[in-house]
């Protein structure tokens, strides 16, 4: 007799939409039932497409008999929720004997389960997007490969950063939003952490988007990459205790890094206040509230005086956004990163036929009996359009093939996890292939 497999997906986010769409198309002829739980019940209808042994439901997540009630009806949960809600959500899968999934950093919450969830014999996996996940999955590969000949890893740096492809790059910043707003906008605050030729650095927030160094990939040119927040800790998760240099950091195009420093300075990123404008402000006084007074320099020849090495690029990009004229803000209470947010979601919404890009490079450094090798590993990837994003496929489908491969019993592993193992990141690199999501090496 063959038992139907229910696979709960709690939230349906722009991330979710390869995931549903490749865990659905397996649920009929494997036995499987998908539930997508969202509280907007047309939205989760609409993408699950009235698929075979697919239901919509929907839920208050902060409702706990609810959310257990629903839980309780499946073999594995997926979260694609804020990673704020990521432990309430596991400590339920605990609690009633489920497996778990996510694509989101494993927190300390997360962490403090790991005993319980080897005594259930559950396999909670997190880690498994993008950034993190294939970025995890590619690195640990070659590192793997270069111990199992002997090799040492002296450097390694990993990059990544969600962009346009350059055909819809129709913006002097080259970029528009393709995840999270507010996380753009607060991006590089606290102190980014990492090693460099055996150095411990720290680089705080005002220095951040100052500290880039110059990343190349064929065909597409320059980009720029800033340093995460803590690079540090992947020491031990890779094991590489060791290791003399080693940076994670996200990319940007080239020269988009010093246009936004330009608001990191000025404090137009502080989420830290709340200040109120008054009604009708534009553009140019919000700027312009950020500026010391002078009576007689206009707001362009302020901020030239506050950022002394602003150049031509730079001051495009500032205008382009429409800081120097009279655009009314689209919003005048709230803190200064929000009001700047609410800005950019009107100048960088990705238009319907827009594509964008995900791009990765890994740059290591290794000791080997012939000497030091470099070795270059990138990744490119364009998005189909502005529903079916690089973005979303590369977060989504990498936590989809994991939970088919789970649930085909091709991953046979308990315990709590990320991908840096070859049990959970080999067959998933393969599948990976099929669907173009793949490493040019060189080195």
């Amino acid at each position: 007799m063959t038992f139907m497999k229910t696979i709960l997906i709690l939230g349906g986010g722009k991330s979710s939409i390869f995931l549903i769409d490749f865990l659905a198309d397996t649920c009929l002829p494997k036995e499987r039932k998908l539930i997508l739980a969202d509280l907007n019940l047309d939205q989760a209808k609409s993408k699950l497409k009235n698929k075979p042994n697919t239901e919509a439901i929907p839920l208050d997540i902060e409702n706990e008999n609810e959310r257990k009630k629903l839980i309780a009806r499946a073999d594995i949960v997926v979260s694609m929720l804020p990673a704020i809600m990521h432990p309430i959500v596991a400590k339920d899968c605990l609690l009633l004997g489920k497996h778990f999934f996510s694509a989101s950093y494993e927190s300390e919450s997360m962490k403090s389960l790991k005993s319980e969830i080897e005594s259930k014999g559950l396999l909670f996996l997190n880690e498994c997007g993008l950034d993190p996940g294939i970025d995890h999955m590619s690195a640990m590969k070659i590192i793997h490969d270069a111990k199992s000949k002997g090799e040492k890893i002296l450097s390694f740096k990993s990059y990544c950063g969600g962009l346009l492809a350059p055909f819809s790059e129709d913006n002097p910043w080259k970029y528009k939003f393709t995840w999270n707003p507010k996380n753009v906008v607060l991006a590089g605050q606290g102190t980014s952490r990492f090693i460099e030729k055996g150095d411990l650095k720290f680089v705080p927030y005002q220095q951040v988007f100052k500290r880039i160094e110059n990343i190349h990939f064929d065909r597409l040119g320059e980009f720029d990459g800033y340093p995460n927040r803590d690079s540090l800790s992947y020491r031990k998760v890779y094991g590489l205790e060791e290791i003399q240099t080693m940076l994670r950091g996200t990319l940007r195009r080239a020269g988009y890094c010093k246009a936004w420093d330009v608001f990191v300075q000025l404090g137009l990123t502080d989420d830290s206040f709340q200040l109120e404008m008054p009604e009708g402000s534009n553009l140019r006084q919000f700027l312009n509230a950020f500026l010391p007074y002078n009576k007689d320099l206009s707001v362009e020849e302020k901020l030239a005086e506050a950022i002394p090495d602003m150049d031509f690029p730079t001051f495009e990009k500032i205008q382009w956004l429409g800081f120097f004229g009279n655009r009314e803000l689209p919003l005048t209470k709230g803190s200064p990163a929000a009001i700047l947010q609410a800005i950019l979601e009107e100048d960088w919404a990705l238009n319907p036929e827009d594509k964008d890009m995900i791009v990765m490079q890994h740059l290591f450094e290794i000791k080997t009996t012939e000497g030091i090798k470099k070795v270059s590993s990138s990744l490119v990837v364009f998005g189909n359009d502005s529903i079916y994003t690089a973005m979303a496929k590369t977060v989504g489908l990498p936590l989809a093939i994991a939970i088919d491969l789970f649930m085909d019993k091709k991953i046979n592993i308990t315990g709590l996890h990320i991908p840096v193992i070859p049990e959970i990141y080999n067959p998933i690199l393969t599948k990976l292939e099929e669907f173009g999501i793949k490493f040019m090496e060189k080195g």
